[in-house]
């Protein structure tokens, strides 16, 4: 899941909106540390579970990346009370739990879906991960270019 998020971190720009979505350990916070990575974010990426957000400023010259977890909260409405939507403006915004919370914040997002087998106690069985780019801004994404050969991964275009 870091890998993936390395390499999809490569294609992201300031007012990038990601919506992911999985299970309770599917890997969304692991995926968001890897796009940490490849955004050279500073500090630790972790699970924003009881903070709501966190934000993490580039150490290098890749934007700025806001991490949002809206498990806790009950709706969009409550989303917008915290105006993290203004992160778009200069930053990459990571939505965890976002489906049916965020999409009015931007035209173009990426959707992130996770799935993993329902066998409880297996510890890095692979997972099926969906991505559909919505909007102009993927329009025309070569998702296998930036992906390679992933097994596991379903591009919607």
């Amino acid at each position: 899941m870091e890998r993936l998020g390395e390499k999809v971190a490569d294609l992201l720009r300031i007012g990038d909106l990601i919506v992911l979505e999985g299970p309770l350990g599917a890997g969304k916070t692991t995926l968001v540390r890897g796009l940490g990575r490849g955004l050279d974010a500073s500090g630790v990426v972790s699970s924003p579970t009881f903070v709501i957000a966190r934000r993490h400023r580039s150490s290098g010259t890749r934007p700025a990346l806001s991490h949002v977890d809206a498990y806790r909260l009950a709706g969009g409405v409550e989303l917008d009370d915290l105006d993290l939507d203004l992160d778009l403006a200069d930053s990459v915004v990571v939505v965890e739990w976002g489906r049916g919370k965020v999409e009015h914040w931007s035209p173009d997002r990426l959707d992130i879906s996770i799935r993993r087998p329902e066998t409880p106690g297996e510890h890095g069985t692979p997972r099926t991960v969906l991505l559909q780019g919505c909007g102009k801004r993927w329009r025309g994404t070569d998702w296998v270019a930036v992906l390679g050969d992933e097994h596991g991964i379903e591009m919607v275009m």
